[in-house]
């Protein structure tokens, strides 16, 4: 299984409801917050193209954002794409 990485901030909504989702289906991951870290937040920005948190990677692979975990999950490819 591939490791899983989430870039977050402890005020975004949605960073709790992608480690829910995350949470619920048992899968572990690596949680880097990006709170008053200027230096991490631009690392993320560059990996990701994207500065809003959260961010996502199975492995080398960006996922995207929260709403990107969602609807993987809903397709049925979510744990597909960890392997």
């Amino acid at each position: 299984m591939k490791d899983v990485i989430i870039y977050t901030t402890k005020t975004c909504p949605f960073c709790y409801k992608a480690k829910r989702l995350l949470k619920g289906l048992d899968i572990t991951y690596q949680e880097i917050s990006v709170d008053f870290n200027s230096k991490l937040r631009a690392e993320m920005a560059s990996m990701a193209g994207k500065t809003s948190v959260p961010q996502i990677w199975f492995g080398e692979d960006h996922v995207g954002g929260c709403d990107d975990l969602h609807e993987l999950h809903a397709a049925g490819n979510l744990l597909e794409a960890l392997n």
